[in-house]
């Protein structure tokens, strides 16, 4: 009985080996054909492109995709290091671009809010009208209320790789600040492999059809097999959600929805930075710390604050 156990469990580890093996080869083959046949995917007039799209935007083909991408820039940066830190410069160029733009959003709040409280206060108004650039805009107040909602979200979704890129982010240490230069260096590297990707691997998987259901009917679901979404395809219509909590309130809850993806993209991307900078950091030694890093100031004579704003 043991050895028929043992026989059965080396079986199944080789079974999930080559299952492994074949995904990571079969990536390659469905992005070629994605890439030569957009049509069915990205032709959002033909109910089953758009349903092919929703289907493989949370499939296990996508995920060995971007695993085969991965791979590709990882070996290739293992011989030329000057790539690598390339992809790693371009990466945080990202993140700390779309963060330093969505930082703003911040700003917005706080003047929304002071025009909210001034005109509903003082001025007992039941409507705002705004006409920037000749584009009027009219909403109750309770419109305008609300939507700080979003642009709270919009500052927390899309700042937070910005923040693990300038080191601004609340971390507690135990272990990592007494550990030499190349330890922190792997405890970086696995955290981001083992941690931060995983982490938003499960999560994306959730946030995307969390997002399509709010978008067309009929729901779809992580578990619907693709032969299941192109029957839904001859019924599938749109059914955005524009329905607020309250009867005249912000009616635009389905961007928070695509702010948790972006949100998710932006973590994806850093988490790859990360993995990329600690890996060249770690090979490199002490004297790479930091390199390329592209981190704000406060300005000349500032420097006693850095980090502490």
């Amino acid at each position: 009985m043991e050895e028929q156990a043992a026989t059965s469990g080396f079986g199944a580890v080789l079974g999930g080996l080559w299952w492994l093996i074949s995904q990571i080869g079969l990536g390659f083959w469905h992005m070629v054909y994605a890439v030569t046949h957009p049509s069915l995917w990205l032709d959002w007039s033909n109910t089953e492109s758009l349903l092919r799209f929703v289907y493989y935007g949370g499939s296990v083909e996508a995920f060995f995709v971007f695993l085969d991408l991965f791979l590709v820039v990882t070996l290739v940066g293992l011989f030329h290091r000057p790539f690598l830190w390339g992809v790693v410069r371009v990466f945080e160029g990202i993140t700390n671009s779309v963060g330093r733009l969505a930082a703003w959003a911040g700003l917005l709040m706080v003047l929304q809010q002071i025009m909210i409280v001034f005109l509903q206060s003082i001025f007992r108004v039941g409507e705002i009208s705004l006409s920037p650039f000749g584009l009027g805009v009219a909403q109750s107040v309770t419109w305008w209320s609300e939507s700080i909602k979003f642009e709270n979200a919009i500052v927390v979704s899309l700042c937070v790789s910005y923040a693990f890129v300038q080191g601004s982010h609340v971390r507690v240490d135990l272990v990592y600040a007494g550990v030499s230069h190349r330890v922190k260096r792997a405890i970086d590297m696995f955290g981001s492999l083992c941690f931060m990707i995983p982490v938003a691997t499960l999560t994306w998987m959730y946030a995307w059809y969390f997002l399509w259901r709010h978008l067309i009917t009929p729901k779809v679901s992580a578990s619907d097999k693709l032969e299941l979404m192109l029957k839904k395809s001859r019924i599938v219509k749109w059914n955005v959600e524009t329905v607020s909590f309250t009867g005249d309130g912000f009616n635009g809850y389905f961007l928070f929805k695509i702010l948790m993806l972006s949100f998710l993209v932006l973590v994806f991307i850093q988490a790859i930075a990360f993995f990329y900078r600690s890996y060249l950091e770690f090979i490199e030694g002490e004297d790479s710390a930091g390199k390329y890093l592209d981190k704000d100031t406060l300005g000349a004579g500032e420097e006693a604050f850095e980090g502490t704003h």
